[in-house]
């Protein structure tokens, strides 16, 4: 059943979206009409729950030219850093749950995602194009330290020399330097960490349950001196909110060791349009016409834009100003010299099991 716009008077804590939005796939919709009849109505129990999850397939093709991937494996669905702005939050409409709350509270455990990514792998004219853990949520979001499902499609990846590009902003990606060092022996793997805000309380708000930007930059300080090549994402970038630390990132990652970074300007495509506004409006009243109008300029008058080649960057006044403040900020600091091309050379197929039997 359907939570249709669920919002509770305590404020969340700890939660990223501060609602359930309506699933758009689902016809029926549970609605809080007479709030007085409160001993009638269960609350809903803001727990971060797991529920084991079977696909049939794992790797999947990004046909948008704007992401800088060409395959990406998620092993889980739903992410509990409950970062407002994901675009993540929409493919949670496709298992029947809200882009909201539900988003951040039921995570999906792709538990056969391993078996999934060799089988993937041993698919007959399979060139090794670098695959990226993860395009859609975070591969080291807390479910990970339980269930090991990244570490496991690392070991399968240098097993058989298959080249990964990995984005992260949790700093449990050091956990498994053991295995992302020895694939960077063979120029296996490349890893972008995000960083959208180094003001803590900012940070806390937008993306509550991620590690510190402070520990962001120890994970590029250490995998880059573990010979990993490293790049920061400063993204999103949202006007009136953190598009000033733009450079300040740029400055603290280039003397962590990176080497390459990007940038996205934020649009809320489909329902993170509302859970955004409602976010924003509750966070920061004072400033929320600012900042949705100035959203509205990047996206010709909306929150959002749906063109490859501008969706992600924006256009106008204040577009044109990060665009050039970015590439300033790049060439001061050194970053994006030279490009990085992962080693497809040295792949080796899976061999299918035979069976004795």
């Amino acid at each position: 059943m359907n939570v249709a716009e669920e919002n509770f008077d305590d404020y969340k804590y700890g939660r990223g979206a501060q609602l359930n939005t309506a699933n758009k796939f689902l016809k029926n919709s549970l609605a809080k009409e007479h709030p007085e009849g409160i001993d009638d109505w269960e609350e809903a129990n803001h727990k971060t729950t797991y529920i084991m999850g079977s696909s049939k397939t794992i790797a999947n093709k990004v046909d948008s030219p704007d992401v800088g991937m060409w395959y990406s494996v998620n092993p889980y669905q739903g992410c509990e850093h409950g970062c407002i702005y994901c675009y993540a939050r929409n493919s949670h409409e496709y298992w029947g749950f809200s882009a909201g709350l539900d988003f951040e509270q039921k995570i999906i455990v792709k538990q056969d995602a391993p078996a999934l990514f060799k089988k993937f792998l041993g698919k007959k004219g399979w060139d090794a194009t670098p695959i990226s853990l993860s395009g859609n949520t975070d591969c080291y979001q807390p479910a990970e330290r339980k269930f090991k499902l990244t570490r496991q499609l690392l070991e399968i990846a240098l097993a058989h020399k298959q080249p990964i590009g990995m984005i992260t902003k949790n700093s449990l990606i050091l956990r498994d330097l053991d295995i992302l060092q020895e694939m960077a022996k063979y120029n296996l793997v490349r890893v972008f960490v995000s960083i959208t805000s180094l003001d803590e309380k900012l940070r806390q708000k937008l993306e509550p349950r991620t590690t510190t930007a402070k520990q962001r930059l120890k994970i590029l300080n250490d995998l880059s001196k573990a010979g990993l090549p490293t790049g920061v994402m400063t993204a999103p970038l949202i006007p009136g909110l953190n598009d000033y630390e733009m450079p300040a990132i740029l400055k603290q990652a280039a003397n962590n060791g990176t080497k390459s970074a990007g940038y996205t300007v934020v649009r809320l495509n489909g329902v993170i349009n509302k859970i955004f506004e409602d976010w924003l409006r509750k966070n920061f009243p004072d400033r929320f016409d600012k900042v949705w109008h100035q959203i509205q300029a990047c996206h010709n008058g909306n929150v959002n834009d749906s063109r490859f080649g501008t969706r992600m960057r924006g256009e106008g006044n204040f577009a044109e100003m990060i665009r050039d403040t970015f590439k300033l900020h790049c060439r001061l600091n050194k970053l994006n010299l030279e490009e990085v091309e992962l080693n497809r050379s040295l792949f080796k197929v899976p061999q299918a099991q035979i069976s004795m039997f």
